[in-house]
């Protein structure tokens, strides 16, 4: 595997994910014995939070963040992205505690920075896949990633997927703060983001699982809201209304591949 570009991050947030939380971070570690992994816990009332703290006491390359309350996956994520930019890391990822991302196919999404600044785990390109999933949920996320896809005028296959790979510039020059889009449409927002800024964005085939342990925390509100925003953002992308902030380095020129 092409070595990643510095140390490596992996956050993961959680609620009521104590079942799955501790095979998690063990097949990561089995497959990527040197990465470091941040559990953003937003006050799980099943005790998700005290588990991810014994795993941290028990090992260095495990360390939580609790917040207060159930605040929203993009909250979340964003909470684990700050943190991140406070440290050494220089690579950032996200990835659910469920067991739906597989940690052996990271190395093959670490290994595409070497020509990319992000990098989405794709179900939906060639290599792809989808396993144990029900027939309404899958016909729901290629409906929503080819309607994302036409609305925004963009060439990603898979741009709703929460499993991915950040460089730490792209992190540190996307105003962060001026992010409030939660859940499915969060994952669309950053990928649009990183686009619009000029970075590259690359898809690797994922293999995605559904879960075998646990609720879905999908719900009819945050697919309304990822229609509703996609809608608007390509609706002033084609009126010239939206002002994307460059990239202050040298980067390859908005390229978007997959």
């Amino acid at each position: 595997m092409v070595e990643p570009p510095g140390p490596v991050l992996v956050v993961v947030p959680t609620y009521d994910e104590r079942e799955n939380l501790g095979p998690a971070v063990a097949r990561l570690h089995a497959a990527l014995p040197d990465v470091d992994v941040l559990v953003v816990d937003d006050a799980s009332p099943d005790g998700t939070g005290e588990l991810a703290d014994a795993l941290a006491a028990a090992d260095e390359r495990v360390r939580v963040l609790h917040r207060s309350g159930k605040d929203g996956l993009g909250a979340a994520y964003l909470d684990g992205f700050r943190h991140a930019l406070t440290g050494e890391h220089q690579v950032v990822v996200e990835m659910d505690a469920d067991g739906s991302h597989a940690p052996e196919d990271l190395p093959a999404l670490l290994a595409a920075l070497a020509d990319a600044d992000v990098v989405l785990g794709s179900r939906y390109v060639p290599g792809g896949r989808v396993v144990n999933w029900p027939w309404h949920r899958e016909v729901l996320s290629r409906g929503g990633n080819l309607y994302s896809r036409l609305a925004l005028g963009v060439p990603l296959r898979d741009i709703t997927g929460g499993y991915r790979v950040y460089r730490r510039t792209v992190l540190e020059q996307l105003q962060l703060d001026s992010v409030a889009s939660q859940g499915y449409c969060f994952q669309v927002d950053m990928a649009w983001r990183a686009l619009q800024a000029g970075f590259r964005v690359s898809e690797v085939p994922i293999t995605f699982t559904e879960r075998e342990r646990g609720a879905s925390k999908m719900s009819g509100g945050i697919v309304a809201e990822a229609l509703w925003r996609v809608t608007c953002w390509g609706l002033s992308h084609r009126l010239g209304r939206d002002t994307p902030q460059r990239p202050a380095g040298p980067v390859t020129e908005g390229a978007a591949h997959g």
